[in-house]
């Protein structure tokens, strides 16, 4: 490996070369010299939604008040999911909707598609998913009497198509998987396991809070079923912001979410005696919509769909090699293991690093405006935002964990 991609002056012509980037002028926070390497758990805010935030006080909440309802607030859920769809799902209209959180609705999606495939009593997931996922499933599995299928992977990789072909059976009833692993950035062969899930008669539920806005999806051309994502990640949309749920239009009819709220009703306003389901996505909602938390990012989409995900997955899959390729000059004699697949088109849009002293090493490197994540055990992950992280700040981080290592 050349040792000049360790020089800032590599980084800089690397960073001149880079179409998308004078988008990142346009973050919070982008002109400083801090070292952001947690965009996958956290995503800056983009400056223009300071004033989408300021406007929708003053006008919107301020001026219009409930009359907001009447005028785009109630479709929003709707409206937003359909955009969320375009730019980042390969959706067609009226299969994505935003509200609750990633919790809810994988356990609203989950419940919902068990009774969807009666007789059936499996629930398949691996055993490194993320632990809300598991937590879930578990629930879901005590609380109906159902037994869990657990697919055993290796921390450093994830869940293959064999593993799949190797469980799923007559009995199962939902799979499901996340498209890139949380904890090594390993990205699924999604339409395959999709194929092979569907053609046993079970539907499976892709988690892709690691991987939307970072990694092209097609959920119509590969036949998914159901997903679920996050959108405070590499959406943009703040902490706290609302998920989002996509069903295939084909399962809406047959599945009956479980939290029954006015919002998902057929008739929200008639305030009725019984609840009765609304049509499409309407009735996988439950509550009043998070409104506030849905500005944001509307703000991310605009700019993901300017750039055009091809580009973002581009300049992803450039910034993820140059970190390995980092780690590699610099890292390794250190003891420091890669745990994240070599292969870029194995890969999402982050990197784990192992050692055992990473914990230490992270709390050092936060105090110096250096901003990776730890993951257990020995995981220092970082996480590149294509559209706000520069070659010089990836360049820049690498070193200071060099530098945190040496001091150990």
């Amino acid at each position: 490996m050349p040792s000049e991609i360790t020089t800032s002056s590599y980084a800089e012509v690397q960073d001149a070369a880079d179409p998308l980037a004078p988008l990142r002028d346009e973050f919070v926070g982008a002109e400083s010299d801090l070292v952001y390497f947690d965009g996958n758990s956290l995503g800056r805010p983009l400056r223009v939604t300071g004033d989408r935030l300021r406007n929708f006080v003053d006008q919107s909440w301020g001026g219009r008040l409930i009359r907001g309802w009447d005028e785009g607030w109630y479709d929003l859920p709707l409206t937003v999911g359909d955009e969320i769809g375009r730019v980042c799902l390969g959706a067609a209209p009226g299969q994505t909707a935003v509200g609750d959180s990633t919790t809810v609705l994988l356990y609203k999606m989950v419940r919902a598609a068990v009774q969807a495939r009666p007789g059936r009593n499996e629930i398949v997931i691996d055993s490194d998913n993320f632990p809300t996922d598991r937590y879930i499933v578990q629930g879901i599995a005590d609380e109906l009497g159902l037994p869990v299928r657990w697919i055993e992977v290796e921390r450093s990789g994830g869940v293959s198509l064999a593993d799949v072909e190797a469980v799923v059976g007559a009995q199962t009833a939902v799979v499901l998987l996340s498209q890139v692993a949380y904890r090594s950035g390993h990205l699924a062969d999604t339409p395959a396991i999709t194929e092979v899930v569907r053609g046993a008669g079970a539907l499976v539920i892709w988690d892709v809070c690691h991987s939307v806005g970072s990694v092209p999806i097609e959920l119509d051309a590969w036949g998914v079923d159901v997903a679920v994502g996050c959108t405070y990640k590499y959406l943009n949309g703040g902490p706290g912001a609302p998920a989002f749920a996509y069903v295939a239009e084909r399962h809406q009819a047959e599945m009956r979410q479980p939290i029954q709220g006015w919002m998902g009703h057929a008739d929200p306003f008639q305030m009725g005696p019984s609840y009765e389901p609304s049509g499409g996505m309407r009735r996988f909602l439950s509550g009043t919509p998070a409104v506030i938390g849905m500005l944001a990012m509307q703000d991310m989409l605009e700019l993901i769909d300017r750039a055009g995900m091809d580009a973002v997955r581009a300049k992803s899959v450039d910034l993820t090699t140059y970190a390995l390729d980092l780690a590699d000059v610099m890292l390794a004699e250190h003891g420091v293991a890669v745990a994240t697949p070599r292969d870029p088109g194995q890969r999402g849009g982050h990197v784990t690093l192992n050692h055992p002293k990473m914990r230490e090493v992270v709390g050092s490197l936060w105090q110096r405006d250096v901003i990776p994540d730890y993951r257990d055990p020995g995981g220092l992950r970082i996480g590149l935002s294509p559209l706000s992280t520069s070659y010089a700040e990836v360049l820049a981080g690498m070193t200071a964990i060099r530098d945190a290592l040496s001091a150990a």
